[in-house]
């Protein structure tokens, strides 16, 4: 092999476990305390959303919109620091869902942008 190609597979493996690419599948969770704000964008779909706390809640507001024509849906997997969890979605290329939960007891949610 190569010096080039085996620089180029410890790169690619280097990345793949770090845990930042899933192919077709899902990006990076997202785990934040407030305030915060991600964009993440995937291969058919696209997320906007903002977390911010009052009290010991925290609200996690955006939006999620599938970006390919190939029959699946954009799905934004959200996950509480109290447990609970949501999942807003939106199918059908060019529509965008917008989402707004509110997560008692905890100033922790993450979220991971999925097609599915």
């Amino acid at each position: 092999m190569s010096a080039i190609r085996k620089t180029l597979t410890t790169v690619v493996s280097t990345v793949v476990l770090a845990g930042g690419i899933a192919v077709g599948a899902a990006g990076p969770a997202n785990a934040a305390t407030c305030p915060h704000t991600a964009s993440p964008l995937i291969n058919g779909a696209s997320a906007h959303w903002t977390l911010s706390c009052s009290g010991n809640n925290v609200t996690m507001s955006g939006w999620v919109q599938d970006t390919k024509a190939d029959g699946k849906c954009a799905k934004v997997r959200i996950n509480a620091g109290n447990g609970a969890h949501q999942a807003p979605t939106a199918c059908g290329s060019g529509v965008r869902k917008p989402f707004k939960f509110t997560f008692q007891g905890t100033k922790k949610a993450e979220g991971r942008l999925a097609v599915v």
